[in-house]
């Protein structure tokens, strides 16, 4: 293959790329420090007042004073995706390790069922926790009819909003975890009973560490898309909890303020971008250890 054909043959990913994702995410750091116009919207100009407000407020002589209420939102969006990915971790864990012991026809019967929640739309999963969740709903029924007592209502919680958030995005951690612990020798697990090693050992000293490069890929699957989550905050969380998607939403619709929620998204770019820096780096380090 030729040095040419490999480099026009690349050139339609490339500008399809950045079509759709290098000029957008321009477009919208360029609105991030424009100036916000009289009734809505932006006009184009350089002004920082959006990153501002992010720590400070204008007071009634025009001080500026700091405001921890954005703030806020960003630890209360990062608990929440973090929350989510630890839930997501415990749970993909095990089921992956069942589904690795199975045959080979159960094997991709079982990796369908856990792929079949993709097929149907986020919004329409999501308004199915209404149902169980909502007032006289299946949970507070099972409630009932197995515990005999009366409980509140399970939605409009936080935790409503962290089911919905691990129920949406498990399915990506359980494929990558999944994927390392099928090429698991069992020999090795064999040979830590032999040692008198008992599971809990054989799980921290054999499967974890050969399984962490699938834990670190899912854990970063669904970190990453819960930071950005719209859907569980507003449906599941009735809006009480404030996350950096549904404040971003709201700048852009119902505040109309454009410099301030492209702020916010580039904010979130950037903390996205942290995150796969650290795994990088993180990566690497390993890698270098282990070469001779």
């Amino acid at each position: 293959m030729s040095k040419a054909f490999r480099f026009w043959g690349l050139v339609p990913a490339w500008a399809l790329m950045l079509l759709t994702l290098i000029v957008p995410i321009l477009i919208v750091a360029a609105v991030s420090v424009a100036e916000r116009g009289a009734y809505g919207g932006f006009t184009w100009g350089f002004d920082l007042t959006s990153y501002r407000q992010i720590l400070f407020t204008e007071g009634w002589t025009d001080e500026l004073e700091f405001d921890p209420a954005y703030l806020i939102i960003i630890g209360r969006t990062l608990a929440y995706a973090a929350g989510a990915t630890l839930i997501s971790l415990l749970l993909a864990l095990p089921v992956s390790y069942f589904i690795s012991l199975q045959s080979a026809r159960m094997k991709l019967i079982l990796v369908y069922l856990v792929t079949l929640p993709f097929w149907v739309s986020m919004i329409v999963r999501v308004y199915a926790w209404l149902i169980i969740l909502g007032n006289d709903g299946l949970a507070e029924r099972a409630f009932r009819l197995f515990g005999g007592w009366d409980v509140p209502g399970f939605l409009f919680t936080p935790g409503a909003m962290l089911t919905g958030m691990v129920y949406s995005y498990i399915p990506l951690m359980i494929l990558p975890v999944y994927a390392s612990v099928e090429k698991l020798d069992p020999a090795l697990i064999e040979a830590s009973h032999d040692l008198y090693g008992s599971r809990w050992t054989a799980m921290r000293r054999v499967i974890l560490p050969l399984a962490s490069p699938g834990l670190m890929a899912g854990s970063i699957l669904v970190f990453v898309p819960c930071l950005g989550t719209v859907l569980e905050p507003m449906l599941l969380g009735g809006g009480k909890q404030l996350m950096m998607g549904t404040l971003i939403q709201n700048q852009f619709g119902g505040a109309r303020n454009w410099p301030f929620g492209s702020a916010i998204a580039m904010l979130l770019l950037a903390m996205v971008i942290g995150v796969l820096i650290l795994n990088a780096r993180r990566a690497l380090a390993r890698q270098t250890e282990v070469a001779p």
